[in-house]
């Protein structure tokens, strides 16, 4: 069976998840991806509010859609940020606090270790409905960012040593590992969307931001090659490098290589869908990003979870984005063969 196509509510967060789900459906998934915010999904209630996360399940059944991850990537951002006042617009008052950038911090990786203890009451509650649906890969997935205090160090001047970099792993590893032990409790995974202005953010830094966990086996990669390829990452290699970590994939697009010429892969300081840029988001199938090839990848390495669209194109209506993007990955999601295909001339198969 090919994998299950969901679509990620983040960016659809202005709509509620009542209103939202049967919308879903109607553009053709089999399920969703849910954020942790808007309505859509509410850490705090799903751990203390009684009836929430059954009341979840009971809209996801009435549009007979599947859930597989839900997402907190704007709660990881903060762990291990320098916080400074463009956070606050992404976290809610209790989170934010005074704004004292390590008390922001210290909340922020509880409110990640709470967001397992939720994704595990949330998942429990919903087994025997997903029993019936599409398989995926048989993990709890909770994807999102981790952050970085050495994002601002990209560029290496004034001059920036390995031992200022390293300094920026260990934090890292000191205040994930904490958060990863509690996944491992939960038995629910953690999977980072490799990004700019994460930790990891390509190849290297990936394999760097596992080094520095020791490999914990409950940190993984949510797999997304529009944020690899503009930065000129070898984005199928990627999924070949990391083949165990790979937990959860977000099909995204981008283009790069357009614009004209006045801005570079850092972006200039413009905004998105400005025709300078060098690169930007598109719809699913409509930039530069090779998914055939991605797809084979993901055959080779016997990825089963789902495919999820990330829908992201300023010029663009979402709403026929969003269906076209859902059409071209169920086009592309072909299964992978379970019979090798010569195998029919040896005399012993006929």
């Amino acid at each position: 069976m090919s994998r299950p196509v969901t679509l990620f509510t983040g960016q659809w967060a202005d709509l509620s998840i009542a209103e939202l789900l049967p919308k879903i459906k109607e553009m053709g998934y089999d399920g969703v991806e849910l954020a942790c915010w808007g309505d859509h999904f509410d850490v705090q209630k799903a751990l203390n509010q009684e009836g929430y996360v059954e009341a979840k399940w009971d809209l996801i059944k009435q549009s007979e859609l599947s859930c597989y991850a839900i997402s907190n990537h704007l709660v990881g951002q903060c762990v291990c940020d320098n916080i400074d006042e463009r956070h606050k617009a992404i976290l809610s008052p209790e989170i934010w606090g005074d704004g004292d950038p390590e008390g922001v911090r210290q909340r922020a990786a509880q409110e990640l270790i709470d967001t397992a203890k939720a994704a595990r009451k949330f998942f429990d509650a919903g087994k025997d409905y997903m029993a019936t649906r599409p398989g995926g890969n048989g993990k709890a997935v909770v994807n999102g960012f981790t952050g970085s205090s050495i994002w601002h160090a990209l560029y290496a001047f004034p001059p920036t040593s390995q031992e200022y970099l390293q300094k920026g792993y260990d934090d890292f590893a000191r205040r994930f590992k904490v958060i990863l032990d509690e996944f491992e409790k939960e038995d629910v995974y953690f999977a980072l969307e490799v990004h700019p202005t994460e930790i990891a953010f390509d190849i290297a830094t990936s394999a760097r931001a596992l080094e520095a966990l020791d490999n914990h086996p409950r940190f993984g990669f949510n797999y997304d090659p529009s944020h690899l390829g503009y930065q000129g990452v070898d984005y199928v290699k990627f999924i070949r490098e990391f083949p165990e970590r790979i937990f959860h994939v977000h099909m995204k697009d981008a283009w790069w290589g357009h614009g004209n010429g006045d801005v570079g892969v850092f972006g200039g300081h413009t905004d998105f869908m400005d025709p300078r840029r060098a690169w930007d988001f598109r719809s699913v199938g409509r930039g530069d990003t090779n998914f055939e090839e991605i797809i084979v990848a993901l055959n080779d390495i016997q990825y089963t979870g789902p495919l999820s669209v990330e829908w992201e194109d300023g010029r663009m209506d979402r709403f026929h984005g969003a269906a076209e993007s859902c059409a071209f990955t169920r086009k592309v999601n072909f299964p992978r063969s379970d019979v090798v295909f010569d195998s029919a001339f040896d005399k012993e198969n006929q």
